[in-house]
């Protein structure tokens, strides 16, 4: 069974840290609580990529956190990572799947119900659907609206998690959203304690999403 929890999805960025700074981050979010990490690395060479994968599995797995590669199936073979993640201008999700097998975790992004469906059916295990906000990313992203969201959450069996640009201070337009979490880069890549980030934004998920609540008997 994979153990996949989008509480708090991270989502790294590398941009502007020497490696250590980087592992460092990577090491604060995992204590504060991030359910699922992402490392995302898109300006390194394989060999690179290759290196900092193993380095960040050292840490993911240290605290029994699942790693997800963003874009290389490769490189999450080579790591023996729990999955990859994949958009719409990647290897295809059913060639990821055929690639890492069944046990593996294929994450995919979709920004209509469309793309969902064909996501879910080609054997995506999770969504990841935004932005919801602008982003400071290299990642060119197209605003996606909640209601959108939420309609693609109803269209699908597998786990959704809100992306793009959402950090503690705006995530109320998130409240009571059915998505099961959210993913997150600069709230705390850019955080000056990425630890407490982590906490805060996990404690306002699990209290505010219609998906973490626990209904009354």
């Amino acid at each position: 069974m994979k153990a996949l929890d989008l509480t708090l999805y991270f989502v790294t960025d590398s941009t502007g840290k020497t490696l250590e700074e980087f592992l460092a981050v990577v090491n604060a979010a995992c204590k504060g609580g991030v359910t699922l990490v992402q490392l995302r690395e898109k300006d390194k060479s394989g060999a690179e990529y290759y290196d900092i994968a193993m380095k960040v599995k050292d840490i993911t797995d240290s605290y029994g956190i699942p790693l997800i590669i963003d874009d290389r199936a490769d490189i999450a073979l080579a790591v023996n990572a729990s999955g990859v993640h994949v958009g719409g201008s990647d290897l295809p999700i059913y060639a990821a799947r055929k690639l890492l097998g069944a046990d593996k975790i294929v994450g995919a992004t979709a920004k209509t119900v469309a793309a969902a469906k064909k996501a879910e059916a080609e054997g995506a295990d999770y969504l990841g659907v935004g932005a919801i906000y602008p982003t400071t990313t290299k990642v060119v992203t197209v605003i996606t609206e909640v209601s959108v969201l939420d309609d693609i959450k109803k269209s699908v069996a597998i786990p959704v998690a809100a992306i793009g640009g959402l950090n503690s201070s705006n995530m109320s337009v998130l409240y009571g959203s059915s998505a099961d979490g959210i993913a997150v880069v600069s709230a705390i890549m850019k955080s000056p304690d990425p630890e407490a980030a982590a906490r805060s934004l996990k404690k306002q998920v699990l209290q505010n999403f219609a998906s973490k609540k626990i209904p009354r008997k």
